[in-house]
Parts: C-alpha cells; sequence; structure tokens
C-alpha cells in the first residue's frame, strides 16, 4: 500500500465520485527529452533518449502501477473532544466555521491508521500535460451555465494552483510537461475485503 496526496478540493470531489484520475509530473533526474509515442504516433510509454545521440538511456517507472492500491493522505487531524472518536477531516466541513477554526494538519504528516478513502489504480500512462481529453475525471467543478469559458480554462487554473510559482515554468499547464495519468477506483480498506 502506497500513500498518495489531494489537496481537500479534491478529496471532495474523490468522495463525490466527481475524481478517477490524477495527473503527477514526470520528474527525471537528468537532463534527457522524453518520448511518449512510437513511430506510428499511437502512445507508449515514456523513455528518457539521449538529445545528442537518440539512444534509449532508461525508461522512467511511474510511481504507482495497475493493481496498486492507494491509501489518500488529507488534511486532518485527531479528534478535540475525544481521541477514541479517531480522527476528522477538513473535507467534511466545506464552508463551514470548522473548515477555517480548527488548526488541521497537513497530509503529508497523516498517518496510514488515519487514512480514510483507499484507491485501486486502474491504469498507468504517460502523457503530455496538454493532451488531456476528458475533464470530468479530473474533478473540475462544473463550471456556471452561463460561463461560455472551455472547461480546460478551470483545469488550467486548478493545475496551476497545485504547482509552486517558483516550478510554473518547469511544471505548469504553459510549460506542458510530462505527467503520469493515473486512474483509479475506490476500494474498501485492504484489511476490511
Amino acid at each position: 500500500m502506497k500513500p498518495i496526496l489531494f489537496n481537500t478540493e479534491m478529496v471532495r470531489a474523490i468522495l463525490e465520485g466527481r475524481k478517477t484520475t490524477t495527473r503527477r509530473i514526470v520528474k527525471p533526474k537528468c537532463k534527457w527529452n522524453f518520448i511518449g509515442t512510437n513511430f506510428q504516433g499511437l502512445p507508449m510509454e515514456c523513455r528518457m533518449i539521449d538529445i545528442e545521440t537518440q539512444e534509449i538511456i532508461r525508461q522512467p517507472k511511474s510511481p504507482y502501477q495497475s493493481g496498486d492500491i492507494l491509501y489518500v493522505r488529507e488534511t486532518w487531524r485527531k479528534h478535540s473532544c475525544s481521541p477514541e472518536f479517531g480522527y476528522i477531516y477538513k473535507a467534511n466541513y466545506v464552508g463551514t466555521v470548522t473548515e477555517t477554526a480548527v488548526n488541521w494538519k497537513p497530509s503529508i504528516h497523516m498517518p496510514k491508521e488515519a487514512a480514510r478513502i483507499f484507491l485501486r489504480v486502474t491504469d498507468v500512462r504517460a502523457e503530455r500535460l496538454q493532451d488531456i481529453e476528458c475533464i470530468a475525471t479530473e474533478g473540475v467543478t462544473m463550471v456556471p451555465a452561463d460561463d461560455k469559458r472551455d472547461p480546460r480554462y478551470y483545469f488550467t487554473k486548478l493545475w496551476d494552483s497545485t504547482v509552486k510559482k517558483s516550478d510554473l515554468p518547469l511544471y505548469g499547464w504553459a510549460a506542458n510537461p510530462w505527467v503520469w495519468v493515473i486512474k483509479f477506483e475506490r476500494t474498501a480498506r485492504p484489511d476490511e475485503e
């Protein structure tokens, strides 16, 4: 079982069934280029190639594989009144005083035993960020009926909000980085299956 971080908005989208896909940046530890299609233009796994010789150096590995079970790390805290009640989660308190008044703990520090959402990875592939076809599986809140903007506009804003400002030139929407496209489905806690 592996952890995966989601912000509060995306946790809500998972709980509401609006999010079944996530994208994570492919971060090479070198200066090599990436290719992501075969000679016929069909999708294949992302590989690193030497810029000068065009030789395949190594194939980066996705942090998650089909069949992996992931536990979602989200913004949380222990129940303050009575620890035997366990944990509370920021995603449950949308628009309430509790959402802003509680001293929440960041998702990165959430212990595995506090996890309440488990995901089974069903598919992983590499593609360019702007090649996204189905925004609906990404959990983006639907646009107002009178809004004529393309839903990509909202996904672009969401994506850039998750990238540090200093990293926007490398990993922001405009940079069109390579990403791992990870599809998943909710599943029961592994010890409850």
